[in-house]
């Protein structure tokens, strides 16, 4: 069978790398893709939002499974538009994305389904977000964009004075555009972040292994939020108890109330936890595998990434086989442009992907890349997904880094502490 991968980032690599290596695959397409990937499946230079293109394309390559990588596309109806075509495609629909799509309608789901969250406030327009902040007690508040802003549109604040900055940034200079059209404002919660992802078909959850991400652009989580500066899996702050309750307390319930809202989801379930004195509580829902936390996972599964997707795709879920995954631990170290996540420069020729592809248990996974000659350079904000397993979480960051060192271009930068959580 032939497989569609949608999108272009180190998510979506990972995810081909893993596919290709089902005996059912016989090929994997990627649109649009980039230099990286270009070594492990084959480019397709379609948009991952042309929804007519990519149906002519899947009809014309006997493409029996599409799979969709970025938020972007889900939210806007891809899995409706292939589905009225009667194409398979794994991926929750329009309605369902809204999930992600909208932090506020997660959030009233999530109120309504009596899942653990932070306490929050919506707000229409900036002026009476700033009202609510000069009013209430000056203490640590999160000021959110509604919308999809790309990992970047949440500012975790210290008092009123950030606070208000953040929401005149979403609400009144449009930083993240129409995605700051409704502004949330939630309580701040303290303790450490994991992420659980699971694959569902509506009726089956099937929960993949813990994994932890880095959002803040610096060492000692300090900076701006980003996309994510890496991850590792497993994390020993999630133990197998902690997970069931996880399960039991907020995957089920989400989707039992997206059931109820006729809104049926079926795709990937990301939750972001935050794990507080209280218990895990959701900071928010992504419709789709974590970016950087996919490269780990896919590093770590042992079955048939295909095989999986294609049941809940089918609706079958409950038939198939326990996941296995290798008792290794992965690190993924990303690496990044100058600027990032603000301006950054493309097009700057990387040196070194050859002898970071020779450390031993390393898969160098492409997020911007494109190939300029017979030259790869850098063509965007997060770079590289560098990933290493290891007998422990040390051992894999270990690889990691010395995979790192060997990779240079001028501007290049990544955290220096991925995995020390898990280690110290």
């Amino acid at each position: 069978m032939n497989v569609l991968i949608v999108g272009s980032g180190g998510r979506e690599h990972a995810l081909a790398w893993k596919i290709g290596q089902s005996p059912r695959v016989d090929k994997v397409f990627v649109a649009p893709g980039n230099a990286g990937i270009a070594l492990d499946a084959e480019n397709v230079d379609i948009a991952p939002t042309d929804f007519a293109r990519l149906i002519q394309f899947a009809k014309q390559n006997n493409v029996g499974l599409t799979v969709v990588g970025p938020e972007l596309p889900l939210v806007e109806g891809i899995v409706d538009a292939f589905q009225a075509e009667k194409l398979k495609i794994f991926g929750p629909s329009k309605v369902a994305a809204e999930l992600e799509g909208s932090k506020i309608f997660c959030k009233n789901l999530l109120r309504q389904a009596d899942v653990p969250t932070a306490d929050y406030h919506v707000f229409r327009d900036a002026e009476s977000a700033l009202t609510f902040v000069k009013e209430r007690e000056d203490v640590p508040i999160v000021v959110k964009a509604d919308g999809l802003a790309s990992g970047k549109g949440v500012f975790v604040c210290q008092g009123r004075a950030e606070a208000t900055d953040a929401v005149i940034r979403i609400g009144k200079d449009k930083e993240f555009g129409k995605a700051g059209n409704q502004l949330l404002i939630e309580e701040r919660l303290d303790g450490p972040e994991a992420s659980i992802i699971a694959i569902t078909d509506g009726q089956t959850i099937v929960t993949l292994a813990p994994a932890q991400d880095h959002k803040r652009a610096h060492d000692g989580d300090q900076g701006p939020n980003t996309g994510g500066m890496g991850a590792y899996s497993p994390t020993p702050l999630i133990t197998p108890e902690m997970l069931q309750s996880i399960e039991e307390r907020v995957l089920v319930p989400t989707v039992h109330a997206l059931k109820r809202a006729r809104r049926p989801f079926r795709g990937v379930l990301y939750a972001g936890l935050i794990l507080t004195n209280q218990g895990p509580k959701v900071l928010e829902y992504n419709v789709r595998f974590g970016d950087p936390e996919c490269q780990p996972l896919m590093m770590r599964l042992k079955s048939d990434l295909f095989e999986l997707l294609l049941a809940a795709t089918d609706g079958s879920l409950d038939r198939i086989e326990p996941l296995e995954w290798t008792t290794d631990s992965a690190v993924c170290v990303v690496m990044a442009s100058a600027g990032y996540p603000g301006k950054y420069e493309r097009g700057r020729p990387i040196r070194g992907l050859e002898a970071a592809a020779q450390v031993p248990n390393v898969k160098v996974f492409h997020a911007s890349t494109a190939k300029v000659g017979d030259q790869i350079v850098a063509d965007g904000g997060r770079v590289l997904g560098v990933t290493a397993t290891g007998a422990t979480i040390a051992a894999a960051k270990l690889q990691a880094y010395t995979a790192v060192k060997a990779i240079r271009w001028d501007g290049a930068w990544c955290r220096k502490d991925i995995a020390d959580r898990a280690i110290f």
